[in-house]
């Protein structure tokens, strides 16, 4: 096993594919590497992944038989940089790192700003942008550990962003600048046609990062909601309040003398006895995006869920109603 043996593209897009799929950090702690010191593989949407970690992941793709190549079988860093070249793929070394690419709830607030002042289109020297840029720095150094604070999303980022959105409006013809990402898509799809919810979202991102000394970071289960991550992590929070959480349980004894999934039927105390007496998780069904720091959760916010449906609701976006849940539950 050795990293010259790597030799099939396919293998690293499958590595890549379960990186996309697991996360980074159940991806890293799954093949058992470090984070990246800086070594980075860039996709076309400008998407990042730990090259060395990918590297190893891909040999166990290429070799079932043989498994991935552990972290202390080959040299990170320009060896394993010159090996994903040679397959095609692009590098990011230490010294020629890019600002990261825009997160959802970058991309929410810029669109929102965007939308606000359709048809003209601030440049760098407005405000709006300003304070916008400011906002973004303000959230970045809480979520990433980006050193650049004089170009991480400075306002000419920013006045581009809007520049990205604007390629992307039917009513501007083409005009604007190419570039942006997926994201810049997945987003204007989402939001361009229901402003109401966008102005919300923004909204609540925004008192999310002023309040941001007090925002806390669940482990990730499943993908984020539509407005991004750092509602999706208040989200959490409110789920796993175990005060809030176990008045919910209370009522729901009183009310029907168990405790049960509202979406299947399961019942934790009937299958597994005592060990289950008492288990059953909450899941909160008031829209991310009209979450704000402070509010209090009320007991008709939570819905019980077994674990095994309270996952599915959470896998991918967009995020399943209760409903929505039923009906998959009824139909399969």
């Amino acid at each position: 096993m050795a990293l010259e043996d790597l030799t099939d593209p396919s293998a690293v897009l499958r590595a890549l594919e379960e990186f996309r799929r697991l996360g980074q950090r159940q991806f890293l702690r799954k093949y058992g590497f470090g984070s990246s010191r800086g070594w980075m593989l860039v996709d076309a949407d400008g998407h990042e992944y730990d090259a060395k970690a990918i590297t190893g992941a891909a040999h166990g793709y290429q070799y079932p038989a043989r498994g991935p190549l552990p972290q202390s079988k080959f040299h990170g860093g320009q060896p394993t940089a010159r090996k994903l070249r040679e397959l095609g793929f692009e590098i990011i070394e230490p010294t020629t790192r890019r600002n990261p690419v825009w997160t959802r709830d970058e991309l929410v607030m810029a669109l929102d700003l965007y939308m606000r002042h359709r048809p003209s289109f601030p440049d760098d020297r407005h405000p709006d942008v300003i304070e916008l840029s400011g906002l973004l720095n303000r959230l970045a150094r809480t979520t990433t550990t980006t050193s650049k604070e004089d170009s991480f999303r400075n306002a000419n980022g920013v006045a581009m962003k809007l520049q990205n959105f604007r390629r992307l409006d039917p009513s501007q013809k083409g005009k604007g600048l190419s570039g942006g990402g997926q994201g810049d898509v997945e987003v204007w799809t989402v939001f361009a046609e229901d402003p109401e919810r966008l102005r919300s979202a923004a909204k609540a991102i925004r008192a999310a990062v002023i309040d941001v000394q007090n925002f806390h970071n669940p482990e990730p289960e499943g993908e984020d909601a539509e407005e991004g991550r750092i509602l999706t992590r208040f989200h959490q929070i409110r789920e796993r309040d175990y005060r809030i959480v176990e008045r919910r349980k209370l009522q729901a004894l009183r009310a029907n003398g168990a405790l049960h999934c509202e979406a299947c039927g399961f019942n934790f105390s009937l299958k597994y006895g005592d060990r289950g007496t008492g288990f059953i998780e909450c899941h909160h069904a008031k829209p991310v995006s009209e979450l704000q720091p402070g509010e209090r959760t009320k007991l008709n916010d939570l819905i019980l869920l077994c674990a095994n449906c309270h996952r599915m609701v959470h896998s991918r976006r967009p995020w399943l109603s209760l409903e929505e849940l039923r009906q998959i539950i009824i139909s399969g």
